[in-house]
């Protein structure tokens, strides 16, 4: 008996196989056009595997351990799989420079599968997060081979989310830069416990330029790209693969999360998909991008898909018939499909915050602006919602009964209220310093009055020392608000480590070392009416 195999049947809730009897080769070498060579295992029923589909996984993370949950199932389920570790990685050649040497190693790799005298036919690429945004690297010429990409919490410009010039995100590429620089070092897994207590402490640093040599010892390039060079800086040039998304040839099935880091670009990759006359579809589920348990859920999804979907196209059969877009419905705790996204059917309302931390349909007549302080030496906290770890659906009692946050609440609600789609939110704001951020949450309360996140978003200012509009982007959702609970924004300038402390004086972020408190003002009356505005969806 295999009891690997059944133990990640069990963990991941699948069929039983096809076999368990498997055969793996290790480190066989795929050379690449320079000479260098990167190595890859091959998973295979140990008879009849060559005539079987090649799934195909190229990644930084090594080839086994956690990864075993997504290879051998596939292995066990009608494909042979090809897991390779990306250049200067777990053995392969040349050095790793993320995400800037995938498009031409991603060719030379798969005109070296087809060429093997184990390839069957046909190739599906599947891998979630790097795994999947190597995928949209060769998206744009893929040989015919290939039948199906199945990318996962992942999209076509990996990074560029964090980097925008409307707010920083920090713990998330600091933490990943730091992580794959250390990566190869001996027993660097045994320390990451440590490591991340020294990120935590790290993040503080000031200025934020040394927090990486604080962490590993020296200078970290990815890092010292983020915190000095914005999206639109030449130097990400070659990791944007946005372009490629339109050009697609083969069907896309695309499975995300809504706590998920990158989900606004996977959302906007399949939008394009679905713009230009591709044949997409997406999932989003109600998971984080790293915690284990959302992993596995999300892994049993992807095999399902890779399963179903992708083995139907590497056979040159239709893949089975389902609406382009299934959402998790959180709040109603169900799966619901749609034909596009936003799904249509949705009508925007506004909810207005007013006096007395009221949130209403109406807008106040006269009202004064609400205040609180904002001290980057005491930064407001980041509590779950969209981070690697620590994320996803949270009690928020803690943060809310801080004094740099404002909360503004709804009645009992008397009915279900179903929010489905792109959240955003119009804050009229006021700093008594030029430079602020506006962070702004939408959480649901309950009977007992515990607060959960559901999403949020953060926009940064210059001229904040001016009255004026704030648009703060939130996060896409789908959640069912029930009857007897309450709806409720937060509005603060914060969510630290998560985003990068806005200090105040608009140095850049990689050498800024002076810190200024801030006096905040939220004003919510007939000609400056803050909002937030949900898609709801008529039950």
């Amino acid at each position: 008996m295999n009891l690997g195999s059944h133990i990640l049947q069990r963990m991941i809730r699948l069929p039983p196989p096809a076999t368990r009897a498997l055969v793996v080769q290790r480190d066989l070498r795929v050379p690449m056009p320079d000479g260098v060579e990167l190595l890859a295992d091959r998973w295979a029923p140990r008879t009849g595997g060559e005539s079987l589909p090649t799934a195909l996984i190229r990644g930084p993370y090594g080839r086994s351990g956690m990864f075993d949950l997504l290879v051998r199932p596939l292995a066990e389920r009608g494909y042979q799989v090809l897991i390779q570790s990306v250049r200067g990685t777990s053995g392969s050649g040349g050095a790793f420079d993320p995400m800037r040497q995938e498009r031409e190693d991603g060719q030379a790799t798969l005109e070296w599968v087809v060429k093997q005298p184990w390839f069957g036919d046909s190739i599906v690429l599947v891998g979630g997060s790097y795994l999947g945004y190597v995928q949209w690297a060769v998206a744009d010429r893929l040989p015919p081979e290939v039948k199906a990409m199945i990318p996962q919490a992942t999209d076509s410009a990996m990074t560029l989310e964090f980097l925008r010039g409307d707010g920083l995100s920090l713990e998330t590429p600091f933490g990943w830069g730091v992580q794959t620089a250390v990566r190869e070092r001996p027993l660097s897994m045994l320390g990451q416990l440590a490591r991340t207590r020294r990120i935590n402490s790290a993040l503080t640093t000031l200025p934020l330029g040394r927090a990486d040599v604080a962490v590993v010892g020296h200078r970290v390039d990815y890092v010292q790209d983020v915190l000095t060079c914005d999206a639109s800086h030449p130097r990400w040039a070659g990791i944007d693969h946005r372009q490629r998304v339109a050009q697609v040839t083969v069907p896309v099935s695309s499975v995300g999360g809504w706590y998920d880091i990158f989900l606004p670009g996977q959302i906007r990759d399949f939008r394009t998909m679905q713009d230009s006359g591709r044949p997409a579809r997406l999932t989003i589920g109600p998971w984080t991008h790293a915690g284990f348990g959302d992993f596995v859920a999300r892994t049993n999804t992807a095999v399902q898909e890779a399963v179903e979907f992708g083995l139907t196209c590497a056979h040159g059969d239709p893949p089975p018939k389902r609406a382009p877009v299934r959402l998790f419905v959180m709040g109603a705790e169900e799966w619901r499909d749609f034909d596009t996204w936003p799904p249509s059917g949705c009508q925007e309302r506004r909810f207005h915050l007013e006096a007395g931390g009221v949130l209403t349909g109406q807008v106040s007549d006269e009202s004064e602006p609400d205040r609180y302080r904002y001290d980057p030496a005491d930064p407001t906290p980041a509590v779950g919602g969209v981070r690697m770890t620590r994320g996803g659906r949270v009690d928020n009692t803690a943060l809310e009964s801080r004094a740099d946050v404002l909360t503004y609440t709804s009645e009992v609600l008397g009915g279900d209220v179903e929010v489905v789609g792109e959240v955003s939110a119009e804050i009229w704001f006021r700093s008594s310093l030029p430079y602020a951020d506006v962070f702004v949450r939408l959480c649901e309360v309950d009977p007992r009055g515990r607060s959960y996140n559901i999403c949020d978003g953060l926009t940064s200012l210059s001229g904040a020392d001016e009255i004026s509009r704030v648009t703060v982007r939130l996060w896409p959702t789908a959640y069912r608000f029930k009857r007897g609970h309450r709806i409720r924004v937060q509005v603060s300038s914060g969510a630290f480590p998560r985003y990068a402390r806005n200090l105040g004086t608009g140095e850049p972020h990689a050498t800024a070392t002076t810190v200024h408190a801030a006096e905040q003002f939220v004003y919510h009356d007939r000609t400056r009416p803050s909002a937030v505005l949900l898609p709801i969806r008529l039950l």
